[in-house]
């Protein structure tokens, strides 16, 4: 049975968390992020510390509202607009020159592209499935998977690059993940994310590749299984 609007009431209370969460989103990338650059970057060169900062606000700003949707919200409207809204809020800086250093660079804007994916795959999920974990999934492998690759990688490497150890760490975490909720499907997933997650094909980045390749094996696990 396809998902319903929500009703008056019922409207009302998901706009609470929804403000709740937009909050916390808030929070973390003005004041949470800024901290935690301010603390990282006197041991590390500042293209070090952004890339840190931005991993851990792929975490608490996307893979922990992510995992809140299921049990917060009875459709992808308010999830969904929010996500774009942030999508927005991230991009004006680099349309105006003047980036929140402490997490945005001047050579992409990969933050939007995750904003609007993470919208996305949860309106894609609501609609097609009536479910919001197909839409979770793909997200939390883009904020926890990526996140994780991408802290090895800096601490091997001290930079923002590409490496199989990184990828490794991935599938390590997205490959039992998947499966605890999709089963067998959901391993393949994480596993051809975390292999997908080592290419870019510029200006499309790992956090479009990631959730989009992600998804479209959780329907096609749907399809024929």
């Amino acid at each position: 049975m396809m998902f319903e609007w929500p009703k008056e009431n019922l409207l009302l209370m998901e706009s609470v968390y929804a403000l709740v969460l937009f909050g916390w989103v808030i929070s973390v990338v003005l004041f949470i992020s800024k901290y935690f650059y301010n603390r990282v970057v006197v041991n590390n060169p500042i293209n070090v510390a952004v890339y840190y900062t931005r991993k851990l606000i792929h975490i608490l700003a996307g893979g922990l509202v992510a995992l809140s949707v299921p049990f917060l919200f009875s459709s992808p409207l308010l999830p969904t607009l929010l996500a774009f809204i942030l999508a927005l809020l991230t991009y004006l800086p680099h349309s105006k020159g003047k980036l929140m250093e402490w997490f945005q660079t001047e050579d992409n804007i990969y933050e939007v592209h995750f904003c609007v994916m993470w919208g996305i795959s949860i309106a894609l999920a609501w609609v097609i499935f009536d479910d919001p974990w197909y839409g979770v999934i793909p997200i939390s492998f883009m904020a926890f998977g990526d996140a994780i690759t991408g802290i090895v990688r800096n601490l091997l490497y001290k930079r923002r690059t590409k490496s199989w150890e990184g990828n490794v760490a991935m599938a390590l975490f997205c490959i039992p993940f998947g499966y605890i909720f999709f089963g067998p499907v959901g391993a393949i997933a994480g596993l051809v994310a975390s292999i997908i997650e080592h290419f870019e094909f510029n200006p499309i980045d790992d956090n479009i590749t990631v959730p989009l390749t992600t998804f479209i094996i959780l329907v096609l696990g749907y399809m024929f299984t």
